[in-house]
């Protein structure tokens, strides 16, 4: 008898509801982005994000069990991220998952966001081997994760400063592109010239496997500004291309770096950078010399989403590692740990 599990995810600005059955099957996935009411302030405003989940969380609730054709008293578990995100978010979503472990008298699986984006991995391949490599790359985040087991992480690498994602948004900010500036900045880049404005790269001290974005968004900032001042025109296109190439080619790098002393025998993508057809392209082509596969999730389950949660929590629910009802929200929650 499959094991179905309600999932809720409001980490930051999507309210998110799904239903995953065996960790495996997406019966429902809805996603209630707040991307347009973020976009005029050109970055999410916490207060605002908590609001709109308080108004939607019923509804995307109902809406992802309706979607899935069960009613409450079919679910056997709640999945639900408790960290890192913002707090007053956050706190939305743990609120309900509460309610509804409380309410049904079922178990409560508490998430780590981080760990849901690992696992959406595992929603498009079911037969991966440990150990693995996942580079996981959003707007807050940039780490490289090796996984020995379920439920054993090791943080290999990070940032020292920007995050991956944080510095797509910066430099199109600068470049007057808008908001979400990763989506924007690589559907630019298609018509630009990967070599046409020199770039830096941060690699760092030999042997580590951090990474440093912030020298790369200020050499960009400071080229747009000289041309500015000179009356040089800049092509955006080529901007775009040469700055993207110049993220992705140390993300790739660190990567199999990583993947090559750890021995793993797969390497993931997760996270909203995970989305970036560059990255995806240039990370399967070096990766293919050692001979060791990509997997990445398709685009919709590489940014926030509740089904990535519920294939995680789904996992801990065999390990009967269960939540109290007690379960606060903690916005510093890193990977691995387990604070409730």
């Amino acid at each position: 008898m499959s094991v179905k599990i309600l999932a809720i995810e409001t980490s930051c600005d999507e309210t998110c509801a799904a239903v995953v059955a065996d960790g495996k099957e997406i019966l429902s996935n809805v996603i209630s982005s707040q991307v347009e009411i973020h976009k005029k302030f050109g970055g999410v405003v916490p207060e605002v994000a908590s609001r709109k989940h308080l108004e939607l969380i019923n509804g995307v609730i109902q809406r992802a069990l309706d979607e899935a054709g069960l009613d409450f008293q079919a679910l056997d578990a709640v999945g639900v991220t408790y960290g890192p995100g913002l707090a007053g978010a956050l706190l939305v979503g743990v609120a309900a998952a509460k309610a509804v472990a409380c309410a049904l008298d079922i178990p409560l699986l508490a998430v780590n966001h981080l760990e849901g984006h690992v696992y959406a991995n595992f929603l498009v391949e079911l037969d991966l081997s440990f150990p693995l490599i996942c580079l996981v790359a959003s707007g807050g985040h940039t780490d490289l994760v090796l996984i020995a087991r379920h439920g054993s992480y090791q943080l290999v690498g990070c940032t020292r400063d920007d995050a991956a994602g944080e510095a797509f948004d910066k430099v199109a900010r600068t470049m007057g592109l808008g908001y979400p500036g990763g989506p924007l900045i690589d559907k630019l880049a298609h018509g630009g010239k990967e070599e046409a404005i020199p770039l830096p790269r941060a690699y760092l001290e030999e042997g580590t496997l951090d990474f440093s974005f912030s020298g790369l968004k200020t050499a960009v900032v400071n080229y747009l500004r000289r041309a500015g001042q000179q009356c040089e025109e800049v092509n955006m296109k080529d901007m775009a291309a040469s700055f993207q190439k110049a993220v992705v080619d140390v993300l790739v790098s660190k990567t199999l770096q990583a993947a090559e002393k750890y021995g793993a025998n797969a390497v993931l993508l997760a996270g909203g950078v995970a989305a970036n057809e560059r990255l995806r392209s240039h990370l399967k082509e070096q990766a293919g010399q050692q001979m060791r596969p990509v997997v990445y999730p398709p685009p919709l389950l590489c940014t926030d989403n509740a089904a990535m949660i519920g294939c995680a929590a789904y996992y801990k629910y065999l390990r009967s590692d269960l939540a109290p009802l007690t379960l606060n929200a903690v916005p510093g929650l890193k990977l691995g740990e387990e604070k409730y």
